[in-house]
């Protein structure tokens, strides 16, 4: 039997500092580096994703940051398969892909191979009353219906999420199946490749602080004017991309605003909800079983790259040079 190719993962909460770990690994075993992020594939928006620059990338080879619209929708679905072609280029180079990102599900559709290629849930016309029943009953109804259907995917899914409702309860609607048992099949598959997943972590209060300064420094560094001009150039307060962490708050502070921006209001927004995100982020990662788990308040940056080549060597995945 072929043995299943390499996989390294770098996962871990929002601001815990994945992408400047996974660079200084990549520089070390010959890796490249695809990223597991769902707002950085957007072009153009660069300073509310804090987007790796140039310089950080230190010539490592960098995939799946701006490759979609920011005005159009872009699913797990679409990602999933430009991971796998990645992976493929990164392997044929004779190098080792390293996934590196915070969104869960993007990394769990790439690492098992979930399959999105079916038919339900693609019913337009019932989205369509789906939308409409919720602006006429109001703001969470659809998430009271969720409740009746499937709670466990109305546990996992924020009440505000409308997207991800309604595409669990077509697929409730469609084949009389709550989505979560759905999600519950498909997460039990084995890893198709010989993965080596790790999760870095560090104590909340200091990672929370962290958030908070890179709140501050997005919107010091630009944030504000970086909306406007997606707006300017078309993008649909609706979309999908203005619903992000950062973006969202933006839109909703310039939209209020009559006169001065509110600054300090508007950092103080951005970082209770992305606080938020990272406990919700650090929730999924701990269901990943053989997940090995970093504190970086135990260790050095030094430390931790060593112990993961180690790792990576005892797997058979580096040669351990």
């Amino acid at each position: 039997m072929m043995m299943r190719a390499p996989l390294i993962v770098i996962a871990g909460p929002t601001a815990v500092g994945k992408s400047g770990l996974a660079v200084r690994l990549a520089e070390k075993i010959g890796g490249s580096i695809i990223s597991a992020d769902s707002m950085q594939v957007y072009r153009g928006m660069d300073i509310g994703t804090a987007k790796i620059s140039k310089e950080d990338m230190r010539s490592i080879p960098h995939y799946l940051l701006d490759v979609a619209d920011p005005a159009d929708d872009f699913t797990v679905a679409d990602y999933q398969p430009l991971a796998e072609t990645a992976i493929r280029e990164v392997l044929n180079e004779g190098r080792i892909p390293i996934l590196v990102g915070g969104t869960g599900f993007y990394i769990q559709a790439v690492v098992y191979g979930i399959d999105f290629d079916t038919d339900e849930g693609t019913d337009t016309k019932l989205r369509k009353e789906l939308s409409a029943l919720e602006k006429v009953r109001g703001k969470g109804y659809l998430h009271q219906c969720l409740e009746a259907v499937d709670p466990v995917s109305a546990r996992l899914i924020h009440p505000n999420n409308t997207r991800r409702i309604i595409r669990a309860l077509e697929f409730y609607e469609h084949t009389g199946e709550p989505f979560s048992e759905h999600n519950r099949r498909e997460s039990e598959k084995k890893a198709r490749y010989r993965t080596a997943f790790y999760v870095l972590t560090d104590d909340r209060k200091k990672l929370y602080a962290r958030i908070d300064r890179r709140a501050a420094l997005m919107v010091k560094e630009g944030l504000v004017d970086e909306v406007r001009r997606l707006l300017a150039d078309g993008v649909p307060y609706a979309a999908q991309s203005m619903n992000s962490l950062g973006y969202k708050e933006t839109v909703k502070a310039l939209r209020n605003s009559e006169a001065e921006l509110d600054r300090k209001a508007l950092i103080s927004e951005i970082a209770l909800h992305t606080r938020h995100y990272a406990k919700r982020q650090l929730t999924w990662f701990k269901r990943e079983k053989g997940a090995i788990w970093f504190d970086i308040g135990d260790f050095t940056e030094g430390e931790i790259l060593t112990k993961i080549r180690q790792d990576l060597s005892m797997r058979g995945i580096t040669d351990g040079r």
